[in-house]
């Protein structure tokens, strides 16, 4: 997959461009479903396809204090849009003056001045333009009069919830892994590089890597979660703390630390994927460092029990 990082850098292509529009956070089982279909009639079109994201977020430029958090880092994203078999993926800065074009103008400079596109694939809640007033029925309306298709996934739903990237954060902010798992189709990921932390852990039997996490990604919420680490290529069963240490602190940040059975050695300045399979408790203050090792021992078993159920 070809990574185009500005607009301006695309270049025009000989077949038929069809276009993805949204940014795809998460790349969630709607996702999927958009990007799938676009690249099978892409196939049978004998064309390319492409997706536009703009990087950061328009959330972060236009309401940054109550931007939402992602799901996944940028080259993350990119990884799940080339295992569906996205041939290019365009990252382009989102602008406050970008911001104050109208839907038209929009469609008008970017989809058909500049990408020459051939047919657009959006969901069903897709909006662009100034203030969002752009919508799929617009847009369709655009096609029209610029002559390129306009196709509008519908929502994908799971048990009755259309999955959004949203409620993915939501399921995620109370713990609850399964769902979404359910809208994601895999996993829930987190990643960072292994700083140095209090080294607590080593002193009570069970030393953790502290992840050093992007402030921009969504972080689970607090307790205890039976996870995979991934190390390279490597992969261990583990179990993860994210919480603010309220045993030896009254106020702490807020951290992410994973202890990895059967690990030994030195995980510092290292990249690690930690991919959360189920929640085993919530975050709780103990009488004392003994009574904590205690507690860790019984959440290892249970993270056991649980990797060897669901990975």
């Amino acid at each position: 997959m070809q990574i185009v990082r500005g607009i301006e850098n695309f270049q025009k292509t000989d077949e038929p461009l069809y276009l993805a529009l949204g940014n795809f956070d998460g790349v969630h089982l709607g996702h999927k479903k958009l990007i799938s279909e676009m690249v099978d009639k892409a196939r049978f079109g004998k064309g390319v396809t492409a997706a536009l994201i703009f990087a950061p977020h328009p959330s972060q430029v236009l309401n940054p204090d109550n931007a939402p958090k992602l799901l996944v880092t940028a080259e993350r994203k990119a990884e799940l849009l080339q295992e569906l078999g996205l041939d290019i993926l365009i990252y382009t800065p989102f602008t406050l003056e970008l911001s104050k074009w109208s839907p038209e103008t929009f469609v008008e400079r970017i989809v058909v001045n500049k990408l020459h596109t051939k047919e657009v694939f959006v969901g069903f809640n897709y909006t662009f333009g100034n203030k969002g007033l752009g919508t799929p029925e617009l847009l369709s309306k655009l096609g029209e009069k610029y002559g390129f298709g306009v196709n509008i996934i519908p929502p994908v739903k799971i048990n009755g919830e259309t999955v959004s990237s949203s409620l993915i954060r939501c399921a995620l902010d109370i713990g609850d892994i399964q769902r979404a798992y359910n809208m994601l189709g895999y996993y829930p990921m987190l990643e960072g590089i292994v700083v140095k932390g209090e080294q607590r852990g080593s002193v009570i039997g069970f030393p953790t890597a502290n992840l050093e996490v992007s402030p921009d990604l969504n972080v689970p919420g607090k307790g205890v979660y039976a996870a995979i680490a991934v190390i390279g290529s490597e992969r261990y069963k583990c179990v993860v703390n994210i919480g603010s240490k309220p045993t030896f602190h009254d106020n702490y940040p807020l951290s992410v630390e994973a202890h990895l059975l059967d690990y030994k050695g030195d995980l510092y300045n290292r990249h690690l994927q930690l991919y959360f399979l189920e929640r085993i408790r919530g975050e709780k203050r103990f009488s004392s460092a003994e009574e904590l090792a205690q507690q860790i021992e019984l959440d290892c078993k249970q993270a056991e029990i649980a990797v060897s159920h669901k990975y």
